[in-house]
């Protein structure tokens, strides 16, 4: 798990990085200035889950078991990314407003690898 959590972590950090500059220098001029700051959101967020998600693989580095809450913090981190990072950069280059309505199921599931990292960082034996 620790390397499939690195690795992933670090393609979507350079990921969001890339959103971000795409965003800054293409899209400016192309899309509102709402659907800018829609599209800046899923990048910030995929930035910070990304190293949510490195912290989570760093943690299952230094057990010999990892706890499955652990595990399942990072799972819950990607899929957080893909559903709200990517419903947000839908939203924001399609229009399509059906998108936003799944934008809170990724928020639920960013909340739950909190949760479920909590519970984990409570049971850890160093």
């Amino acid at each position: 798990m620790t390397q499939i959590f690195l690795t992933v972590a670090a393609v979507l950090g350079g990921l969001s990085v890339g959103a971000g500059a795409f965003a800054s220098h293409a899209l400016r001029e192309k899309i509102s200035e709402r659907s800018l700051e829609i599209f800046e959101t899923g990048a910030r967020y995929q930035m910070y889950h990304a190293l949510a998600l490195f912290l989570v693989a760093l943690l299952i580095s230094r057990s010999e078991f990892p706890q499955p809450t652990l595990i399942a913090s990072g799972w819950l981190f990607i899929l957080g990314i893909a559903i709200f990072s990517g419903s947000l950069y839908g939203l924001s280059l399609t229009g399509i407003k059906s998108l936003g309505a799944i934008t809170p199921l990724g928020g639920v599931a960013f909340l739950a690898g909190w949760g479920a990292l909590a519970f984990a960082a409570w049971n850890l034996k160093f």
